[in-house]
């Protein structure tokens, strides 16, 4: 929105050196990791501040991508966001069309309980133990159904189909539509906006996931991506592969290519469902 007068122009100015400001702190972060990537040794040494790489190497990725622990990370990881993404919308989408019709018997109860859960849980260790006794140590399961359910995620939802017309849905119901055919046939198809955001945010959570694959899984072969990423950070501050021409430190280039290597898929995705961010969030929130 552009404003005029005098006062509006230096309104305007001071916007945009702000968000001018905020972009590149935002920015830099990435871009110094992308650098410090494909940088040589001795650059990386020279300086602390890497702006503009002077001589460019992708010895690091071409390690990283040689490992066959990498893609077999990857491929943990893959199946845990769209098996658990699955997973997530089956549950929210059904749970929160059930919570927005009036006629649900014990609906507040339903949602105090399920409110209870955002502010008391149980904690990590009763966490462990029924993960455990479930016998799911040591399995992608013990990574996906714990969290099958996000309550935050579920209320967004939930107000976004109460927002919608009651009469779109007696509609359905005079033609003879159940409730399974209304929420397939008209409410979901309708509720795109809200479906896609609410995928993306577990989808993005899913596929970050690291804190449960620590206390879940000692098998490296069932490492998920993100804690593949943190051996790697933390076990390589100053390891050598190679000899001559070819040696190059292992610590700075082949950690921050393994950061690029897990941060670009999501990167490369965000933008085709930024679109519905704002509008899903906005009415989810907001029952017209």
């Amino acid at each position: 929105m552009q404003y005029t007068g005098r006062a509006g122009k230096l309104f305007n100015s001071f916007n945009v050196v702000f968000l001018t400001i905020v972009a590149i702190v935002t920015v830099y972060p990435f871009w110094d990791t992308f650098v410090v990537s494909i940088i040589p040794l001795e650059e990386y040494l020279g300086s602390s501040i890497h702006l503009f790489p002077k001589a460019i190497t992708f010895e690091a990725y071409t390690y990283l991508f040689s490992m066959n622990e990498l893609w077999k990370s990857y491929g943990v990881t893959l199946f845990i966001t769209v098996v658990g993404t699955a997973l997530n919308m089956i549950l929210t989408v059904l749970a929160a069309y059930a919570l927005s019709r009036p006629s649900l018997k014990g609906q507040r109860v339903i949602m105090f309980l399920l409110v209870f859960t955002m502010m008391f849980s149980g904690g990590i260790i009763p966490t462990y133990l029924v993960v455990k006794d479930l016998g799911m140590m040591n399995s992608v399961w013990a990574l996906i159904i714990p969290s099958a359910l996000n309550t935050y995620n579920l209320i967004i939802m939930k107000n976004f189909f109460s927002s919608m017309p009651d009469g779109l849905v007696e509609a359905a119901k005079i033609d003879g539509s159940n409730d399974l055919g209304i929420l397939f046939k008209i409410v979901i198809p309708l509720s795109m906006p809200a479906i896609s955001t609410i995928t993306l945010f577990y989808a993005v959570t899913r596929w970050n996931d690291f804190f449960n694959a620590i206390f879940f899984i000692s098998d490296k072969e069932l490492w998920p991506l993100q804690l593949f990423l943190r051996s790697m950070l933390f076990e390589n501050e100053s390891s050598y592969s190679g000899g001559g021409d070819s040696m190059f430190l292992l610590g700075p280039s082949i950690k921050m290519a393994t950061v690029m290597a897990a941060s670009i898929p999501v990167m490369l995705i965000y933008p085709f469902f930024q679109k519905y961010f704002i509008n899903g969030v906005l009415i989810g929130g907001v029952k017209e």
